[in-house]
């Protein structure tokens, strides 16, 4: 039997982009870099409504060096962990950090220094709010679970499995994923009545990656699902009639050897490349699996659909800002782009089959 939940086109929203695709030297697509925020749900000064978030601080996986599962400049991988209690003591909560791709040398040069390459430059402490906050009122069905948030310092959503001896890269992020769910077994998620794996974009992408392999690790009886926010990356022809993000994803799945860990299910039909776009592995997936996709994601139309690369002279430049000042042909296309976001949905329609 195969089901899988669909949240809808909007709902609670755990990330958002905000720096889209930064064109590193303004004029190749090759060259194309994208990072992003997470937002904890903080207001204008600096903490939500509710009060001052939860500070969890960093644990290093001290086994994970020598299983080579070290982000790309060769640091130990890391994750935040806060303990459930009374109810939720046997409930575990998984969140995979997003944080976009590196798709050449250069670009994962440059990521190695910041921290999504190096645990050297991550937060000591990280603020636990929405989906991982410890207060019942923000966060009802989950603030008393055992919520870890895992590093993503790999830049392949934690599926890469290489490296580049002269660049002195390392793109190990199957071996990551693998060392650190296996220290959070170690850590009690074994005994684990009920397990959720998350994640936003990049880290959208992961859970989508790795749901059943999640679902393997435990006994019968837990009760697991996984869940996607923001991570219905599509493979879409842009405005200037090229398809911008299988072109990077092909560079991130050859670059960094991720090849080797996608589903077979998919990999014995398609191409490596079409296989890391979660389009093509929803309907494969056994495991219960939510979505949460903007119908008019702002990211994808910045960077996938009107990069700067597809549109130099900036026709696209203020409808991409505000959808009311769009021209009619522009929304037009932009409804094309929502049609493709219904077909890949309607594939997550529950069956008895």
């Amino acid at each position: 039997m195969k089901l899988l939940w669909v949240l809808g086109f909007m709902g609670m929203v755990l990330c958002r982009r905000t720096d889209g695709f930064a064109d590193v030297n303004g004029t190749k697509e090759e060259d194309l870099h994208y990072t992003e925020s997470n937002v904890y749900g903080y207001g204008p000064n600096g903490y939500g409504v509710f009060s001052r978030p939860l500070m969890v601080g960093l644990t290093l996986i001290n086994g994970a060096a020598a299983k080579g599962a070290v982000c790309l400049d060769g640091t130990l991988p890391g994750f935040h962990i806060h303990r459930g209690y009374g109810s939720g003591a046997n409930s575990w909560l998984i969140q995979l950090e997003g944080g976009g791709w590196c798709d050449t040398i250069r670009n994962c040069v440059y990521r190695k220094k910041t921290r999504r390459g190096s645990s050297a430059y991550m937060e000591k402490q990280i603020p636990f709010a929405g989906i991982l906050s410890n207060k019942a009122g923000e966060n009802p069905d989950f603030y008393n679970w055992n919520r870890v948030k895992v590093r993503y310092c790999d830049g392949a959503s934690f599926g890469g499995d290489s490296q580049n001896e002269a660049a002195q890269l390392y793109f190990r992020g199957q071996r990551i994923w693998e060392a650190a769910m296996a220290d959070l077994m170690s850590k009690g998620m074994r005994y684990a009545n009920q397990a959720l794996l998350s994640g936003c974009s990049a880290g959208g992408v992961a859970t989508v990656l790795h749901c059943d392999e999640f679902r393997a690790m435990f006994r019968g009886t837990t009760r697991v699902k996984c869940l996607s926010d923001a991570g219905l990356f599509l493979d879409v022809i842009d405005v200037s009639g090229r398809r911008t993000l299988r072109n990077m994803f092909r560079r991130v799945v050859s670059l960094q050897g991720a090849y080797k860990s996608l589903p077979w299910s998919c990999t014995n039909r398609l191409n490596p490349t079409l296989c890391f776009f979660p389009q093509h592995l929803i309907a494969s997936v056994k495991t219960p699996l939510f979505l949460v996709n903007a119908a008019y994601d702002t990211w994808q139309i910045q960077a996938s659909l009107a990069s700067p690369t597809a549109d130099p002279n900036g026709l696209w430049h203020e409808c991409t800002k505000n959808h009311a000042r769009c021209a009619a042909w522009q929304m037009n296309f932009l409804q094309g782009d929502l049609t493709s976001f219904v077909s890949v949905f309607m594939l997550c329609v529950p069956n008895d089959d």
